[in-house]
């Protein structure tokens, strides 16, 4: 079956999210698109992925807790877990490796973290935004602790892109995946830096329900709909797969 994703959203935790962005919206805004599977990849925090598998239940979408990461080089990292709590565990282990620098509400916005019911149970002091003290030669280590998988994102991107970051894409740490913000620049980055064999993902990074585009890209899993927990497990088997 053809399973519609995007893992690349932000809720209302991120700074640069709108407010509107909760989990139910999320959730409700992913069934109106067609999306079947969806990751929530707040900014250096998972703290609104159990809200999110909540809400996600209510829209038959399945949840996929995961993270964007700022590595030391300022280089933005998604990072998906199989399971709500391994998630859990790595947002504790960055929390060690985060640069605490109190947020300004004013200037970057709220920092919002909320319960099933998109109640607001509590707020993010720290600015999340902020590069942590992970390197990209340690995330990939570090995130495969913890059971995840993790990989550029929006690599066509002159902001927080690992090859407008670096000048290149590197041989180490290896990374079988590469997000995109564009499928028209695939072929251009593909040619000019050497990504053949990779896998190739689309990430709509929606920071506003608005962002989140109709379902268009796809992975063939071989599970029927219902049973989030083997959709996941499918997906993750998949990713993990070099092509």
């Amino acid at each position: 079956m053809n399973y519609f994703y995007d893992f690349h959203i932000h809720s209302c935790l991120s700074p640069c999210a709108d407010d509107d962005n909760t989990p139910n919206n999320i959730a409700g805004m992913a069934s109106l698109c067609g999306l079947n599977i969806i990751a929530l990849t707040d900014h250096n925090s998972c703290r609104n992925c159990p809200a999110f598998f909540e809400a996600a239940k209510r829209y038959s979408v399945t949840p996929v807790a995961g993270m964007e990461l700022t590595t030391s080089e300022d280089i933005h990292v998604i990072c998906l877990f199989e399971n709500l709590e391994d998630a859990l565990c790595f947002n504790d282990e960055t929390d060690r490796h985060r640069i605490l620098i109190p947020n300004k509400t004013e200037i970057f916005g709220n920092q919002l973290i909320l319960d099933g019911e998109d109640n607001t149970v509590g707020e993010e002091k720290y600015f999340l935004t902020n590069a942590t003290d992970i390197s990209i030669e340690n995330a990939p280590a570090l995130v495969e602790k913890y059971g995840g998988i993790c990989y550029p994102a929006h690599i066509d991107r002159p902001a927080n892109g690992i090859i407008a970051t670096l000048g290149v894409f590197p041989e180490t740490p290896h990374f079988d995946i590469v997000e995109f913000a564009s499928e028209r620049n695939i072929p251009e980055y593909t040619e000019k830096y050497s990504l053949e064999g990779k896998r190739t993902v689309i990430g709509s990074d929606a920071h506003r329900l608005t962002d989140m585009r109709d379902g268009v890209h796809f992975f063939e899993l071989d599970c029927k709909p219902g049973d989030d927990a083997v959709i996941r497990q499918k997906l993750f088997e998949l990713l993990r797969q070099s092509r």
